[in-house]
């Protein structure tokens, strides 16, 4: 048997409250016999839960937390709240312990964010952690980051955004060189703010010699058609095109339903596609997908989607587990190693103000 993977889980982050979340553990382990859990929360209720779960409760262990961070605190007040005592920073703080590979919540996103950068704190050259998402197109799985970490963004920090999406890309997707291009207004160079002109100069100087390579400019179509491996934009238009997607998947899944359900004849034809109209189903559900990546932070730390089922919490587990075995932190500061220092310091220094002739 491989090594074993240990995971420590906030059991109490959620809508749906923590059997959701150990029944989606069950799921995991039932695909990869390797994993341990460390599951945060309330002993009284995860305890019965395990009991229900024969094979799940010899591999798991109870760490009983009173607080649990609510959906709607404010990043600040959660960790006033939190810090130490709840069920978020103790997934969190076994991973800065090390007794645990991997962190995963599926609790108030701001919250985890703020807690994870303070208790684990970024990497060495790491401006600002980013929030990376597993993204289905027409051609493979890509990254979209930043989804919803960072508003707003300077040069450097869409330098470290492409860094950080190409150790992910290397570690999920066994990519050597992954491609990465700028989110933008447009395809030509021209085109687009400042700091993304300047972080599109630093990339094309870096690329092919930092473990990635340097694309371009990319539309918002060029995410569904899987472009390139990884699309980097900052937090503020990542989240809306993360939002806009599943919405547009839940559209979809809608006109399809209503067409196939419309008359008989459909029903009759829908009975022939059963096996492809699967295959859609399977394609644009949202749980097989489920959990981004914290990036940039020391440690691994996964946020599963507040409101999912016990599907999502397995692929979220899933995703956890591949991060961990495939040394996702180790892969980002090789990155920041091959990284060219003197262009990404370049992004930082401000020019010389031109003196009057």
């Amino acid at each position: 048997m491989s090594e074993t993977i240990r995971i420590s889980v906030d059991a109490m982050g959620g809508d749906k409250g923590p059997r959701v979340v150990v029944h989606g553990a069950q799921l995991a382990l039932k695909e990869r016999k390797n994993i341990r859990f460390i599951f945060h929360g309330r002993k009284e209720e995860l305890e019965p839960l395990l009991d229900e779960f024969s094979d799940l409760k010899p591999v798991s262990t109870v760490r009983h937390c009173d607080v649990v961070i609510a959906m709607e605190d404010k990043p600040s007040n959660a960790l006033r709240k939190g810090r130490g005592n709840s069920s978020m920073w103790a997934a969190l703080q076994s991973v800065k312990d090390g007794e645990a590979d991997v962190a995963i919540s599926g609790g108030n996103t701001g919250a985890l964010m703020a807690m994870a950068t303070f208790c684990l704190r970024p990497l060495e050259g790491v401006s600002r952690p980013a929030l990376a998402a597993i993204w289905p197109t027409l051609r493979a799985d890509i990254i979209v980051l930043d989804v919803g970490a960072t508003v707003g963004g300077d040069a450097r920090q869409l330098v470290d955004f492409s860094i950080l999406g190409a150790a992910l890309a290397r570690a999920l997707f066994d990519q050597e060189e992954p491609t990465v291009g700028l989110l933008n207004v447009g395809t030509e160079e021209v085109k687009g703010l400042d700091t993304i002109k300047e972080a599109a100069r630093i990339l094309g100087d870096a690329s092919g010699r930092a473990g990635l390579f340097y694309h371009g400019f990319v539309e918002g179509d060029d995410i569904g058609k899987g472009t390139v491996d990884v699309v980097v934009t900052e937090g503020f238009t990542g989240n809306i095109a993360l939002k806009t997607a599943e919405g547009t998947a839940r559209q979809v899944g809608t006109y399809v339903r209503n067409a196939l359900n419309a008359n008989l004849l459909s029903k009759i034809g829908a009975l022939f596609a059963t096996q492809a109209l699967n295959a859609l189903r399977r394609k644009l559900d949202p749980r097989t997908v489920n959990g981004a990546v914290f990036l940039g932070l020391n440690g691994v730390v996964i946020k599963s989607h507040g409101g999912t089922d016990e599907i999502g919490v397995k692929s979220a587990l899933g995703l956890a587990y591949e991060m961990s075995r495939n040394r996702l932190i180790d892969k980002i500061n090789d990155g920041l190693r091959r990284f060219p220092v003197a262009s990404l310091a370049a992004a930082t220094t401000p020019e010389p103000e031109a003196k009057p002739a």
